[in-house]
């Protein structure tokens, strides 16, 4: 028995009149807004004296409580009465508990962590996290301050539990100080509360489980998920079919996102030595790098295989190549092994073509050329969780994905900084679309071309900005069509804003004014600005030619995004 077990042991009586002298009201004020309601499944983890536990359950909550030390067990079993289930049974192990098969609306963790060693602390959250209900919420109190007894405790932070949050897929939903209850000198209290979000299908709960608890032998399913999500994201006109509960969207698409994520990570070189290692056997290479079509490609960026994008000759074969062997890897891969249930239950289905591909000469990554390659098909609920919640998932998939390679033994080997990792999985250059535009723009100047903002059509003079309409930081995209030029004061205005939907319609002329001026007057830049609009916004058909329909489907996913996001408006 510990010193901490033995003291709880012979002073239970002293401890629990302490404790039942306050009322659960007065100690978890600060948490009020997450308190369980009626109906609620609740785990009470060291329950002691049974003061909280039994409030909960005059609420009409169902509870478990856990207590490890037998006399506060006894005690408080009496005091809740029989509405109240005692286990003998604690962290980090929770094993009779996780043998319940039950999951929990809420688990309150009060004044527990602190006992806990910090080495068994990420396998402890880990198996609270487990326990969670969909919406379920976590509430772990901190106390801080030494103890004057034969107690033991260790240091806690609101820091440590946040980020045993993000590794557990759940959200931190608030955070609070308050005072000691006892007025004890050099005490006082944090309370987090974290929960396990879910979209009302159990779509959200699927995906943490392959994010967090699938078996991974490589960063395969951690790809395909972000390729998704991206995908699902930033192409509102992916969707070929949807029908029957399934979208359908071409898997050219699904194999262009996952070649342009694994660019940087494969074809960086770091202390003398190709790629960071993606799987745990380092002596097996990828499934789509091979030497008639990725490594022919090394000298591209993955900026560089953007919609739109003109490939010619061994480019073009090279490129081919290496979407047919990703597409064999992701289907071989990922798509085999990400299931539910039962092994033929799988989440995503790719289907070949049906007429056999031929291989060109020349290629413009469009429509036409992504559907060339089959079909990628999965659940609309999945989708739409995919689009929906793409902000909160797509970071805890990065999370786990640097995770997984910081495992890998040549990374270990090498070093490899954290910062080195979000550099090669970051998904666009911010600048080099910008670039283009601002090209573009001294080209028309060097015409003698009045270049205004879109905004409020002032003529630029000197130094100006490029505008992302839909604000980058929520929304990552440099196609053309979402790239304005605008006053330096105005872009700095609108900073991370989307534009009302009256400013957008007050600058509709100038905006086409634009579109036409940079876009319009050449055939291959026209394509390329159409084919970019065509996979990216909503409602646009493939061969459209019409800047007026792409100003109208900007306007939907303007506001689709102010939706989704809760994006301020300019």
């Amino acid at each position: 028995m510990s010193a901490t077990t033995s003291f709880y042991d012979q002073n239970t009586t002293m401890l629990c009149e302490q404790y039942n002298s306050l009322a659960f009201e007065a100690v978890h004020q600060n948490w009020k807004a997450f308190w369980p309601h009626k109906g609620d499944r609740v785990l009470d983890v060291g329950a002691g004296s049974g003061r909280d536990t039994k409030w909960m359950a005059e609420q009409g909550c169902e509870i478990i409580a856990l207590e490890p030390c037998d006399s506060f067990r006894k005690v408080g079993s009496a005091y809740t009465g029989a509405a109240v289930t005692w286990l003998d049974d604690a962290l980090p192990a929770l094993s009779k508990t996780e043998n319940l098969g039950m999951r929990f609306d809420l688990i309150l963790v009060s004044a527990v962590w602190m006992h806990l060693a910090p080495s068994h602390r990420e396998r402890a959250f880990r198996k609270l996290s487990n326990l969670l209900a969909s919406n379920g919420r976590l509430v772990i109190t901190l106390r801080h301050g030494e103890f004057n007894d034969s107690r033991r405790n260790y240091g806690v932070s609101v820091e440590e539990l946040e980020q045993f949050a993000k590794n557990s897929a759940l959200l931190v939903r608030h955070i609070s100080s308050s005072d000691d209850s006892f007025n004890r000198d050099g005490v006082h209290w944090q309370t987090v509360v974290m929960s396990l979000p879910d979209d009302g299908s159990g779509d959200l709960k699927r995906v943490r489980h392959i994010i967090v608890n699938d078996n991974k032998v490589a960063t395969y399913k951690l790809a395909l998920l972000r390729t998704l999500l991206r995908v699902a994201d930033a192409h509102a006109g992916a969707v070929i079919d949807r029908s029957d509960g399934k979208v359908t969207i071409s898997a050219g698409l699904v194999a262009l996102y996952w070649i342009r994520q694994f660019k940087r990570l494969i074809d960086i070189n770091i202390g003398g030595v190709g790629g960071i290692q993606q799987s745990a056997n380092s002596s097996k290479g990828l499934g789509f790098v091979k030497d008639d079509g990725w490594n022919q490609l090394k000298h591209l960026v993955a900026d560089d295989l953007t919609i739109g994008a003109m490939f010619l000759g061994e480019e073009a074969k090279a490129l081919q190549k290496t979407f047919t062997h990703t597409l064999a890897t992701i289907k071989s891969g990922p798509v085999t092994f990400i299931y539910q249930g039962d092994k033929n239950n799988r989440l995503f289905e790719i289907i070949p073509p049906t007429v056999k591909r031929k291989s060109l000469d020349s290629l413009v990554i469009d429509s036409e050329f992504l559907s060339s390659f089959g079909c990628f098909v999965l659940d609309e609920s999945l989708w739409e969780c995919f689009r929906l919640y793409n902000l909160w998932i797509e970071p805890l998939v990065v999370n786990q994905w640097i995770l997984e390679m910081q495992r890998f033994e040549l990374n270990r080997q090498r070093n490899i900084t954290l910062q080195t990792y979000h550099d090669c999985l970051v998904w666009i250059d911010k600048d080099h679309d910008t670039r283009d535009i601002r090209k573009r723009v001294e080209q028309l100047r060097q015409q003698s071309v009045d270049i205004r903002s879109v905004w409020s059509g002032r003529k630029l003079k000197g130094e100006y900005h490029v505008d992302h309409c839909l604000p980058f930081a929520y929304w990552p995209n440099n196609d053309k069509w979402n790239l304005l030029p605008t006053t330096a004061s105005e872009n700095l205005k609108k900073s991370d804003k989307l534009p009302t939907a009256y400013r957008l319609q007050a600058s509709k002329l100038r905006i086409l004014d634009w579109w036409d001026l940079a876009w319009g007057q050449d055939d291959a830049l026209q394509t390329r600005f159409f084919s970019e609009a065509a996979l990216t916004l909503p409602n646009i058909p493939p061969q459209c030619q019409d800047f007026e329909l792409v100003f109208e489907a900007m306007g939907l996913q303007v506001r689709g995004v102010k939706s989704r996001l809760l994006v301020g408006e300019w």
